[in-house]
Parts: structure tokens; C-alpha cells; sequence
């Protein structure tokens, strides 16, 4: 496995040449025959790629607690496991094209979900925390009705917003769910952040600790500025280009439910 890479998150690597090189061939291969058919794209099929977000995370869990095979460790590490899931996701979404366009999206969750089940499974085989798996319900647990709330404030402040529809609502809910744990884990569990910008958030000392969440709840709100924005920007350009905004409301909901995916399920078996 290469070094950690400089300026980029703690735990950044890349795997050895030849993983490299076979993962790069197979996303590229992936990604140029559904450039060649492009699948409808509407806001079920974001939400239906939901499981696949969760799996990088969870097979990245597995690599971070080192319990995979030797032979399948490096497609795991960062960003690596990306490129592995998003691989898969792509490969799952052409193979369901012979099915019924309304049966696309399930079919795309149903094997996310599949894949998905094993690999948490063997994460909780290592050895489940008591204490990590109970802040991780209490980060559940606040998140929800703290991303229901926003979610209904942005779309009574711009109703257009409502147009980007569950899409919209996930990458809410994502980064509502990353700031969250990020917090909880921190300030509960005494987990550090990786990405830098986000240590130098929740390193101010000069802000008022509030319970449960510490000092990270300005970590929060930050993340929840950052979603909101993106929703109410997107919001025309799902109206006119809904194909690429969706895609891109995907990847920005994704950038928030994989890392707080992470979190809880690292907190379950590492806390």
C-alpha cells in the first residue's frame, strides 16, 4: 500500500500499482458504456443508490479495523473503495436495463442492499461497543427530526425546492447525519476528524460547548448551510436538466451518507 497522500484527509492512500491500474480499466470501462446508454435518471434512482453509498462505507470499516482478506484490503482503502462501489453501482445499473424502467430503481437498491448486508455483518462480527453502538442511535436519533426540520424550513423559504424531491431530502438528511455523528463521535467517543478542514472547524476553542454534540454543533450547522445551499441552487437545474442535476444531487448526497455511514458503524465496532 502507497503512503498517505499530503493535504488530503488522514488515512488517504493508494493500493498498490496493479489494484490501481485494474480499477481504474474497470471504472473506465463502466463508465464509458453508460455513457454510450445512458439510463434515465430521476430522483428514485438517487435514493435507490443509497445502499451503494452505505457499502463503500461499510467495506471502508472493514479495511480500517483490518478485517478483510489481504487479496480484497487494498480495493478498500480511500479513496479507492469509491471507485470499487461506484464500479459495482454503474455495473448493477446496466445489467438492470433490461428490466422495466419502474423496476430499475428497486432492482438498483435490492443489490446494493445485498452487498450491503454481508459486509456490515462481518464489521459487527469483529466485535460490536456497546457504548459506540448507543451514540451511534442517539446520532440517528437527533438527526432526524433536525433534517426534517431543515428540510421543511428550505422548501416553505424556496418552494421550488420541493422539485429536487427525495434526492433533495437525502443530501439534507446525508450531511445533516455527517455532522451529527462527526460531532458525537468527537465529543462523546473521542474520535478525531480526518479531513482537515474539518479539524480546523472543530478546533476552535473560543466555541460554547452545548450537550451531546460539544463544540461540533457549529461543525453542524456548517453542514447543513453547505446542503441547503446546494438543494436551493439545484433546484432550477433539476427543473431543466433533471438527468445531470440528479446525478449531481446524488454525488452531493453521497459526499454527506457515506461518511456518516461510516462514522456510526465505526463507532459500533471500534468505540
Amino acid at each position: 500500500m502507497a503512503g498517505a497522500i499530503p493535504f488530503l484527509p488522514t488515512g488517504t492512500t493508494l493500493p498498490p500499482l496493479p489494484y490501481l491500474v485494474g480499477v481504474l480499466l474497470a471504472a473506465g470501462a463502466v463508465g464509458v458504456a453508460l455513457r454510450r446508454r445512458p439510463p434515465r435518471v430521476a430522483g428514485r434512482h438517487v435514493l435507490a443508490l443509497a445502499p451503494w453509498m452505505a457499502l463503500g462505507s461499510a467495506a471502508h470499516v472493514l479495511y480500517v479495523v483490518d478485517a478483510l482478506p489481504a487479496a480484497l484490503a487494498p480495493l478498500a482503502g480511500s479513496p479507492t473503495v469509491y471507485l470499487t462501489v461506484g464500479t459495482l453501482a454503474g455495473a448493477a445499473w446496466l445489467g438492470s436495463a433490461a428490466l422495466s424502467p419502474e423496476r430499475i430503481p428497486t432492482a438498483l437498491a435490492g443489490a446494493g442492499a445485498l452487498l450491503l448486508v454481508p459486509v456490515v455483518a462481518a464489521a459487527l462480527a469483529t466485535g460490536p461497543s456497546a457504548v459506540g453502538a448507543r451514540w451511534s442511535a442517539v446520532a440517528l436519533a437527533l438527526t432526524v427530526p433536525i433534517a426534517a426540520a431543515v428540510w421543511v424550513g428550505l422548501t416553505r423559504l424556496r418552494p421550488e425546492a420541493a422539485i429536487t424531491g427525495g434526492a433533495g431530502a437525502l443530501a439534507v438528511f446525508g450531511h445533516a447525519l455527517d455532522g451529527v455523528s462527526t460531532a458525537v463521535g468527537t465529543t462523546q467517543l473521542g474520535f478525531g476528524e480526518r479531513t482537515p478542514l474539518s479539524r480546523i472547524l472543530l478546533g476552535f476553542e473560543w466555541i460554547p460547548s452545548v450537550p451531546v454534540l460539544g463544540e461540533g454543533w457549529v461543525f453542524l450547522l456548517v453542514k447543513l448551510a453547505v446542503a441547503s445551499a446546494v438543494v436551493w441552487l439545484f433546484a432550477e437545474y433539476v427543473r431543466d436538466r433533471p438527468a445531470e442535476g440528479y446525478l449531481l444531487l446524488g454525488f452531493v448526497a453521497g459526499v454527506g451518507l457515506g461518511p456518516a455511514a461510516h462514522n456510526l458503524l465505526l463507532f459500533t465496532v471500534a468505540a
